[in-house]
């Protein structure tokens, strides 16, 4: 692999909102702070925007509550038109919101585009479904009465988004919350919240009346989540983070009987059977784990492949990682971007070094780069051993460790053997054992003879401690309304 990171004169960052959205206007901070996001290939400031404080995200929610009753009541194909104009507006402008994504997080501007559309479709799938929302009429088994169930709104929303997919992460929770006729207040993960100030004056010039959309970006997270998942309020809040962060939320969110979704860690294993197409495999190895520079909770984190065929799917995907051109995103030919910040940089570095230290062996890469920018070069490490904490813990980085395994039942033990449950990748040509291996496998996707499993039409989330709830699909919808139940008397 080459050492040289390309590089790229400092790209101009498109015209994009500095303030707080909140209640149609722009506006800063109270007390005016404020607090530099930067681009993690070179460390250079971009923007500044507010640090808001809990009154600030109290004014977010009172606006949302403002206009609840009014969004709620608004028809559905007026909600769905909005989406459908956002979405128009979105892909219009992919080129700018992907610099804007590519400077604030890192990923090369291929990925950025390739984000901006998968983010779009969130838009236009639940553009959609809001006219979709329906009820259901019976007559009472015993006769003599009626049984009618309404779908109605849950209420005002929270959405804490991360950093690794700053515009996506926010559409497919924004995109089926208005279709429902639900208000929101957004917390954009202060990497990159600029993608989510974007995003609000999009979905403002798209005609969503002030108060439904609100956007808060803010270092002092917890201070402001806290505050407002005490708020008797709120009646719903949906996380995308870590598992252990979620467990927090999720208790709190209990204090009030919120409605919770949460969208939490991935350690996904890729099995690799005898008769896979080892093309196939391999070029689906490639999505599922440099995707995102491998900062997705999706990533394949563990590769657990047949003995038999284990050491050429190790050295076909070494050649492949070691081809891969490290720059920053916006360089021309650059396949890999920065890491989003030193501390996950060096949590690969930890994570390898110890994979190296108790019996792996690197093929390519495991190293991080000198220089300026948070670079760790696309790293495959073969012979890792059950003690090798990268084996349990998500490494979120360019690192693909390889374990064998020599028949159906060991692979699904070990694909099992996590407190996580969000993705699986399976590769084998047996259909018969392709039935059998998803059905075992504890995860709420799997990813057959495919690299990637997103799409806004499919059901995302997992099980165990990966979280609960589905963003996406026609299952998305429904974490956004409440079942009421009427019983109507006839008279006799």
């Amino acid at each position: 692999m080459s050492t040289e990171i390309r590089t790229a004169a400092q790209a101009t960052l498109p015209a994009v909102p500095t303030q707080l959205w909140i209640g149609g206007r722009w506006r800063d901070a109270t007390g005016g702070g404020t607090f530099a996001v930067t681009d993690p290939a070179n460390g250079n400031e971009l923007a500044r925007v507010p640090d808001a404080t809990v009154a600030d995200a109290v004014t977010a929610l009172d606006a949302a509550v403002a206009t609840q009753a009014e969004w709620a009541a608004t028809p559905p194909r007026e909600r769905g038109e909005v989406l459908r104009r956002a979405f128009e507006l979105v892909v219009e402008r992919t080129d700018e919101l992907a610099t804007i994504m590519t400077l604030e997080m890192g990923k090369s501007l291929a990925e950025s585009r390739a984000e901006i559309a998968y983010a779009a479709e969130f838009f236009r799938w639940f553009s959609e479904e809001a006219v979709r929302i329906a009820g259901r009429w019976s007559t009472a088994p015993a006769g003599g009465s009626r049984l009618l169930t309404m779908k109605q709104p849950v209420g005002p929303c929270l959405f804490v988004t991360p950093w690794n997919f700053p515009l996506a992460m926010g559409t497919r929770k924004i995109g089926p919350a208005l279709a429902a006729g639900c208000t929101v207040v957004v917390k954009p993960a202060s990497a990159t919240p600029l993608s989510m100030l974007a995003l609000a004056g999009i979905l403002a010039e798209a005609g969503l009346p002030d108060g439904v959309l609100n956007v808060v970006t803010t270092r002092s997270t917890g201070d402001v989540v806290d505050r407002l998942l005490a708020d008797p309020r709120l009646r719903k809040v949906s996380f995308t983070g870590s598992t252990d962060v979620g467990r927090g939320i999720a208790a709190k969110a209990a204090q009030n009987l919120l409605r919770v979704s949460m969208e939490l860690g991935g350690n996904a294993p890729f099995l690799v059977f005898a008769d896979a197409d080892l093309d196939a495999a391999v070029e689906g190895a490639m999505l599922a784990k440099m995707r995102n520079v491998g900062e997705a909770c999706t990533a394949a984190n563990r590769f657990h492949v047949h003995r038999d065929v284990a050491d050429e799917f190790a050295a076909r995907l070494a050649d492949r990682f070691a081809a891969l051109t490290l720059g920053h995103g916006t360089a021309e030919g650059t396949d890999v971007g920065p890491l989003v910040d030193a501390s996950t940089r060096d949590k690969v570095a930890e994570l390898v070094d110890d994979a190296v230290s108790t019996g792996g062996r690197v093929l390519t890469g495991g190293t991080a780069v000198d220089g300026p920018g948070y670079f760790y070069r696309p790293t495959v490490i073969t012979g890792v051993t059950g003690e090798a904490r990268i084996l349990r813990e998500e490494v979120f980085g360019p690192v693909a460790p390889i374990t064998v395994f020599d028949d159906d039942a060991e692979a699904v033990r070990a694909a099992n053997d996590t407190e996580l449950g969000l993705t699986a990748y399976v590769f084998t040509r047996s259909l018969d054992r392709a039935i059998r291996v998803s059905e075992a496998l504890e995860t709420g996707m799997v990813g057959l003879n495919a690299g990637i499993v997103s799409n806004p039409a499919a059901p995302f989330g997992g099980v165990k401690a990966s979280g609960y709830g589905r963003e996406g699909g026609v299952e998305g919808i429904e974490e956004y309304l409440s079942t009421k139940y009427v019983a109507v008397a006839l008279p006799d």
